[in-house]
């Protein structure tokens, strides 16, 4: 069986590592893997961390460049590699410009596409801009849809997707946390953690608290970001000598130059240029609390016990709020302050988000979405 992944930004390199590793070890499968580069730095940190070597890159990044101009450079190259590979299946993860295209393209030359984290929705096309829209166009185009949830089934399903397409796997991210984190911490992070004095194993009582944020969604930019930096001034300020705040900054120059400027300089916040994954899980695994916009982040921090303020009005994952490990607080800086004052303070009602249990899988995911590919393609030869 043929199968081509393609994949482009870091979350979507993260989630796909462990569906890889398992197509590499089984000797049904001839399975290459396509870069877009959508994120060159970001993406090549997580292909070093998982020694993933891709057999094609597209090398598409450019300064500036605008989602419509990813995607129909997308089109336009990987056209020409789709006619030389003649894939059985082309597969995808999550909600990019990458993810949308890629599907896009394996329609045209009618290849099968499997879209890994299915299912997710707001049911707003704006919320967010323009992820929830790219995974509606992947999920019409989907051929099997690899679901982390029961909820992101049920959506499919409420669309009219054919039940017997959608495979419930769990999340992916599940499956990567737990090969990462088995790992040794970098010695950069271990000495940055001494120097910020953060014990070893962080508990009740224990001071000072580790407080990671990042904050960088398109819907965010502007006045939003320029709240959120103000409620992490303000919880530096109020709990000078209880916390550490690491802010993890984007390279967008419109969420660094707010970022530099409203925070730059307050003695116990810091702020790091985007983490290598490795990195990122063990600074995660060290934390009391985890401020974000991001997605793929609501799934990671559970599953290490972390509880999640999530800085937006709406999230495509539910589970985690109705599960009791994410809470949505929105970008207002008093709403922010309010519900990080409650975990530092009620010891708990942080213990219940920390102990609420992680609806996002048992690390067994790609090991399911790799079996599925297999049982379609052996009904489909039948």
């Amino acid at each position: 069986m043929r199968v081509l992944s393609v994949f482009g930004t870091r979350p979507e390199a993260i989630k796909m590592a462990p569906v890889l590793r398992r197509l590499a070890e089984d000797p049904a499968v001839d399975s290459s893997v396509c870069v877009t580069a959508q994120h060159r730095e970001m993406l090549d940190q997580v292909l070093e961390v998982f020694d993933l070597r891709p057999d094609h890159d597209l090398n598409l990044m450019r300064q500036n460049q605008k989602p419509q101009e990813t995607a129909a450079a997308i089109l336009g190259r990987l056209g020409p590699l789709l006619d030389e590979l003649r894939p059985q299946w082309v597969l995808v993860q999550g909600d990019t410009a990458t993810t949308m295209a890629a599907s896009l393209a394996a329609h045209y030359h009618r290849i099968r596409v499997g879209h890994v984290e299915a299912g997710l929705r707001t049911g707003d096309k704006w919320q967010p801009f323009p992820e929830e829209m790219q995974r509606r166009v992947t999920g019409v185009v989907a051929d099997l849809h690899f679901a982390p949830t029961d909820r992101a089934a049920g959506n499919l399903l409420r669309e009219g997707v054919a039940s017997d397409s959608i495979v419930v796997t769990g999340n992916t991210v599940v499956d990567a946390l737990q090969l990462a984190s088995a790992r040794p911490a970098p010695p950069a992070v271990l000495a940055l953690l001494r120097r910020l004095g953060i014990p070893e194993e962080p508990g009740c009582g224990s001071s000072p608290r580790l407080i990671l944020v990042t904050a960088h969604r398109r819907e965010n930019l502007g006045r939003p970001l320029e709240q959120i930096c103000a409620a992490v001034a303000e919880i530096a300020a109020t709990w000078p000598q209880e916390v550490r705040l690491l802010y993890s900054v984007h390279p967008n120059p419109r969420v660094q130059d707010p970022v530099h400027r409203l925070l730059g300089g307050v003695p116990n916040i810091f702020l790091l240029p985007p983490q290598d994954y490795l990195s990122w899980v063990h600074l995660l695994k060290r934390a009391w609390l985890l401020l974000t916009d991001s997605g793929g982040l609501q799934e990671e921090a559970p599953a290490l016990g972390v509880p999640v303020l999530v800085l937006r009005w709406t999230t495509e994952r539910p589970e985690g709020v109705e599960a009791g490990t994410a809470r949505l607080v929105g970008t207002e800086r008093e709403n922010i302050v309010s519900a990080t004052r409650r975990l530092l303070e009620d010891e708990v009602a942080h213990g219940t988000m920390a102990r609420a249990l992680n609806p996002y899988g048992d690390g067994r995911a790609a090991e399911r979405i790799v079996a599925a590919l297999l049982a379609r393609e052996a009904e489909g030869r039948a």
